[in-house]
């Protein structure tokens, strides 16, 4: 004989909870698990999409910046020679060997000589050096130091004098020096 159950007990989530068998709580369990999963995934691929889509935004911009704009035929200006001489020293003051310059001037500069004030002459290729020593012996040993370096082709003490206004009484000289060939 069959096993007939009469429940006259009105229907609640606790008695469905109670009379729902077990396998069916690990499907339910699975199922959520696999929506889950699937948020997430979805939710990734979202993000990974905006993504996709700021770098390919990022790319056309630097390619629209990158391409070369169209040249516009410039009017040729007629310089006269001294406005061409004057361009021509102008662009020669600014490519001046600065850091080869200050290097060798620092690599020669030894801690009793203080520099003053470096000025460059691009036309003739010289380098006028200001500086101050305590003594007439550190002046020339700093002479000798920049003589020795093979940067300048030429070095010379150009003046030097006693600054008697300063309570150290520093000697304050100049040198000229000529770099790389003539």
């Amino acid at each position: 004989m069959k096993r007939v159950q009469i429940d006259f007990a009105p229907r609640s989530l606790r008695r469905t909870l109670l009379r729902t068998p077990p396998r069916s709580a690990g499907y339910l369990a699975a199922v959520a698990a696999l929506c889950f999963t699937t948020v997430m995934t979805f939710s990734r691929w979202q993000e990974d999409q905006a993504e996709l889509e700021a770098l390919q935004a990022a790319l056309a911009a630097r390619d629209s910046a990158a391409r070369p704009l169209p040249v516009v035929a410039t009017p040729k200006v007629a310089l006269s020679e001294g406005q061409a001489r004057a361009v021509n020293e102008a662009v020669m003051q600014l490519n001046l060997p600065w850091r080869e310059l200050f290097e060798a001037v620092r690599a020669a500069t030894p801690g009793s000589v203080a520099l003053l004030a470096l000025e460059p002459d691009a036309k003739r290729r010289t380098l006028r050096i200001t500086a101050e020593a305590r003594t007439s012996d550190d002046m020339l040993a700093y002479v000798a130091r920049m003589q020795e370096q093979s940067w300048f082709g030429s070095v010379m003490l150009s003046r030097h004098e006693i600054a008697e206004q300063d309570p150290n009484r520093p000697l304050r000289f100049q040198l000229v020096a000529q770099w790389g060939s003539q």
